[in-house]
């Protein structure tokens, strides 16, 4: 299972938001590269960069930081954040992104996103799929839709795609431990999704149970920052 750090960008910081509220705001390091860079000497090859401006400005706000991060580190980063024109999605990429997650935009604009699949390809594109409750969540997590995690993972898996991130917006940095249950059912009725749990991740435990399930990776986020979870812990997860 592959472990994926993950910067939040605001300004230009470090920091994160607790269900995505921008409200809740905790800023942890004012240099995003440092951040990388320790990120790399752990042996961690990942990174999970998100745009949280670009999100609310529905543009990429912060590719300076992603070309700085891309040019300076070997991590293979994948970038979110804002993307909601194809315009968008080839300045990340020329900025240095390997992937990019394609978040509220795959479950407002399909068509779009399949273009992209077809486009960039499948490998190229991480699908986002936030939830509640076992239904989406859209517009930075404030909005739920009738849409169900398993229809949406199963009708982008039928367009092509691959890999899908699914963030349980409900535990999204709580600490609470993730959502084992909803990971378990989905690998169990979709095991061709590569399936990256986000959300809720605390102790090593949580990262050893998802392992057990069969999860193609995890993002860490606030069990970094907070110390939760240490940087030589995630040491035996990395090959």
């Amino acid at each position: 299972m592959e472990i994926i750090p993950a910067i939040d960008l605001i300004g230009g910081q470090c920091v994160r938001l607790t269900e995505g509220d921008f409200a809740q705001q905790t800023t942890y390091d004012s240099d995003p590269l440092a951040v990388a860079q320790r990120f790399e000497q752990h042996g961690l090859r990942r990174l999970h960069l998100v745009d949280l401006d670009g999100a609310r400005a529905r543009q990429p706000v912060n590719l300076a930081v992603l070309e700085r991060l891309a040019r300076h580190t070997t991590l293979h980063i994948d970038f979110g954040g804002g993307l909601q024109h194809e315009d968008a999605v080839r300045q990340a990429f020329d900025a240095g992104a390997a992937q990019i997650t394609a978040g509220s935009i795959a479950v407002r604009e399909p068509a779009t996103v399949q273009h992209w699949l077809r486009t960039f390809g499948a490998e190229r594109i991480i699908i986002g799929a936030d939830f509640r409750d076992q239904r989406i969540a859209i517009n930075a997590w404030a909005e739920q839709s009738e849409r169900t995690l398993r229809g949406f993972v199963a009708e982008y898996l039928a367009a092509g795609a691959r890999s899908f991130v699914c963030t349980d917006v409900s535990k999204d940095g709580k600490l609470q431990g993730p959502a084992l249950e909803t990971y378990q059912q989905l690998r169990a009725q979709l095991p061709a999704a590569q399936l990256v749990a986000s959300g809720g991740v605390t102790t090593v435990a949580d990262l050893e149970a998802l392992a057990a399930l069969g999860m193609h990776g995890a993002i860490i986020g606030k069990a970094i920052y907070e110390g939760t979870i240490s940087l030589p812990e995630l040491a035996r997860f990395v090959h």
